[in-house]
């Protein structure tokens, strides 16, 4: 099986997403405390697509349980989605993600560094 790198990038959006939705699940809204690894950072366009690997409109903190029932579901995760971008963002977001782009990391490195030192986490090396 295929398995995508994990990269510095890779960890602090997932830090930084499930920090956002306050280490609760946006699908079920149940509460996970930090640590763990039952709360996942859930991409809506799969990460192999660079151009929104690391958009925030293009990622949930979603619960083991969701992100594996949501997988399953491609209508369900659409309206998931949409329900939480509404149209216009969900729409801008599709367009993005099939405009291939060549991507800095080190940029979105610096950038998700910045996002989480404002919202207080200084501990996510």
């Amino acid at each position: 099986m295929f398995r995508l790198k994990i990269s510095k990038a890779d960890k602090l959006f997932s830090l930084y997403i499930r920090h956002r939705a306050q280490f609760t699940c946006e699908r079920c809204l149940t509460y996970y405390q930090p640590p763990t690894s039952a709360l996942h950072c859930s991409h809506f366009h799969g990460r192999s697509k660079k151009s929104v690997r690391w958009d925030k409109d293009n990622a949930a903190a979603i619960c083991y349980g969701c992100h594996r029932y949501l997988g399953s579901h491609p209508v369900e995760h659409a309206q998931f989605f949409l329900k939480r971008l509404g149209r216009a963002k969900f729409d801008a977001l599709n367009l993005r993600a099939d405009i291939p782009q060549k991507v800095d990391e080190t940029l979105i490195v610096l950038g998700l560094q910045q996002d989480l030192e404002d919202m207080g986490i200084r501990n996510y090396k």
